[in-house]
């Protein structure tokens, strides 16, 4: 059963760009046999086992892999963004979600993105001082090292106190990414002085130094909370922001918290799968396309069928939410109707096993209930506590603006609001009342960091990908439980549909010619990277970046995924001491 499967996934798996990392030997235990680090850079993922050798544990492990990431990967996030962290405590057993997504500031009114005659104004939405929402992640580090961690704040933060003050060589991808947003960076001077000095912009192989950057990680090292949201640091954002047009507070700044929220637990076919709640859709999302999903054993389908259901079953959960879900401290979700196996039953039985069903034929109105952007790292440390953590500034280079003296890349995660309800953002997603803007209040998410759990094994994997995220991760659980090892889940090629539009996303090489003809006789529409003979107006050729840790609890072996379209990304195994 599962071996067909895992044959039809592993038949369509890309060449790895790194080799599996593992280790340890054919004895279990209760502990892993060391510890395994994944990250979109070999940089953060050594600045993580470096603090683990220093005695942290996986949470101060955590802090190292996230601001070194808001180092060398400012392309995907940073101290100016936010993030979600799913945390596992071995010796309790107990899990948490650490809510650092970024938060409406009080000037942030629907009004204040449309034009003069009333559509969304893109530009504001996603560029400059008034697509900011107040950053996170700094309180996240915070928190961390404070409540979870063994280290004090300023040992786990000096690995990218250091990089951002000798520099790191500048890598294909965040020079491509600079160069595709050139236009709007250049608007600041604070961006300009760091992106383009002496009037020269950055270039692939350049040496890379940040020292505005270091500096205000000196100051979160030293001062923890106030170093960044209270200060000199604090007074700089103000003020660039400011100058910009914008408006942010000192008060709502000095007032942003992290929230601890429970994690979305459910079982799917042998596995305890723990995701992301609500501000994050993923989890609901995830939950709800598993359990509609095992209603059919997906290893004795031709592919086809498989993909025909996997595709229904996105679906379906993408409409739920668009209308559903927004910040559960400010909109009554109903998540245990959405998580519900009684739910996904209903859903189910609206699905034809042979034909796609028209993204129009499910109601675009609500209807009753009864209840290449950002960066992901997975952890495993060898005691068994556990990591996901996935962080951004939303968009490539977030909102563009550097507030000068700071180094901080501020965030456009307001776009991730239903700006202008039934508007597509640019993920092409839509959303409505529940995830409109209100101050204070968090946006809407597509980040899911997840573990999975069986009696013989542990995983913890999240992407990037913006809207693709979700399926993405789906995907990879399907991957693992079809029995691929980490890597392979990395490399797995990725498909895509939201509702709406009303079309299959795809990678290159996703689809065999056959199965693309065969989908597309099931009436699916096909977006496909260039011009194939299977159609499509092309998408891009390859999405996310994916990082996968596993820990094989009967044979004794850790190993670690690394998304092989991401070239510097590492993933990587050390034996316990």
């Amino acid at each position: 059963m599962k071996l067909k499967l895992l044959l039809l996934l592993v038949s369509f798996v890309l060449t790895p760009g790194l080799a599996l990392a593992q280790t340890g030997g054919e004895t279990s235990g209760k502990s892993p046999p060391g510890a395994a680090i994944a990250s979109g850079h070999a940089l953060a993922t050594d600045a993580g086992l470096r603090i683990l050798r220093e005695g942290g544990n996986a949470f101060d492990a955590a802090v190292a892999v996230s601001s070194t990431l808001s180092v060398v990967e400012p392309i995907s996030s940073g101290l100016g963004g936010g993030g979600f962290f799913l945390l596992h405590d071995a010796e309790s057993g107990r899990d948490v979600f650490l809510d650092a997504r970024e938060i409406a500031p009080r000037s942030a009114t629907p009004e204040a993105y449309l034009d003069k005659s009333g559509n969304l104004d893109s530009d504001r939405a996603e560029n400059g001082p008034w697509s900011a929402g107040i950053p996170g992640l700094p309180a996240a580090l915070v928190e961390l090292a404070g409540k979870y961690g063994r280290l004090p704040l300023k040992t786990s933060l000096q690995p990218a106190i250091r990089i951002a003050e000798e520099g790191f060589p500048v890598y294909a991808r965040m020079a491509r990414g600079y160069a595709s947003r050139r236009d709007v960076m250049d608007r600041y001077p604070g961006t300009r002085a760091v992106y383009a000095p002496n009037g020269k912009p950055i270039k692939e192989g350049d040496l890379f130094k940040q020292p505005d950057l270091a500096r205000t990680l000196r100051a979160l090292a030293d001062k923890g909370f106030d170093g960044f949201y209270r200060g000199e640091v604090a007074d700089r954002l103000l003020k660039g922001v400011k100058d910009e047009g914008g408006l942010w507070t000192a008060d709502e700044l000095a007032g942003y918290r992290v929230k601890e929220r429970t994690p979305i637990s459910f079982d799917y076919r042998g596995w305890k799968i723990t995701t992301a709640p609500p501000p994050s859709s993923g989890g609901i999302a995830l939950a709800s396309m598993l359990q509609i999903l095992e209603g059919w054993d997906l290893a004795k389908l031709d592919e086809p069928h498989r993909v025909h259901l996997v595709v229904e079953a996105m679906r379906r959960a993408y409409r739920d939410r668009t209308f559903y879900l927004g910040d559960p401290d400010f909109v009554k979700i109903p998540q245990r109707t959405l998580t519900s196996r009684d739910y996904a039953a209903g859903l189910r039985a609206t699905i034809n096993p042979d034909k796609a069903t028209p993204s129009d034929l499910l109601s675009g109105k609500q209807t009753p209930l009864e209840d290449d952007e950002t960066t992901h790292f997975s952890i495993i440390d060898k005691e068994g506590n556990r990591v996901a953590a996935t962080q951004t500034v939303n968009l490539l280079y977030g909102s563009g603006l550097i507030p000068p003296g700071t180094g901080v890349l501020l965030n456009d995660e307001m776009d991730d609001f239903a700006l202008k309800p039934g508007t597509p953002n640019a993920f092409g997603v839509m959303g409505f009342d529940a995830n409109a803007p209100k101050p204070g209040k968090r946006m809407l998410s597509s980040m899911t960091p997840t573990f999975m759990e069986s009696k013989d094994k542990v995983a913890v994997l999240g992407t990037p990908g913006g809207s693709r995220i979700i399926t993405m991760v789906l995907l990879g659980v399907l991957g693992y439980d079809a029995g691929l090892d980490a890597q392979a889940v990395a490399a797995l090629p990725r498909y895509h549909h939201q509702w709406l539009p009303d079309e299959i996303e795809a990678e290159s090489n996703a689809f065999s010619p056959q199965t693309a003809a065969a989908l597309q006789a099931m009436g699916h529409k096909l977006d496909l990277p260039g011009d194939s003979a299977a159609g499509g107006r092309g998408s891009s050729h390859v999405w996310g970046n994916l990082q996968t840790v596993e820990w094989d609890k009967t044979r004794g072996v850790l190993s670690g995924g690394s998304d092989p379209r991401n070239p510097v990304g590492a993933a990587k195994v050390e034996p316990a001491r």
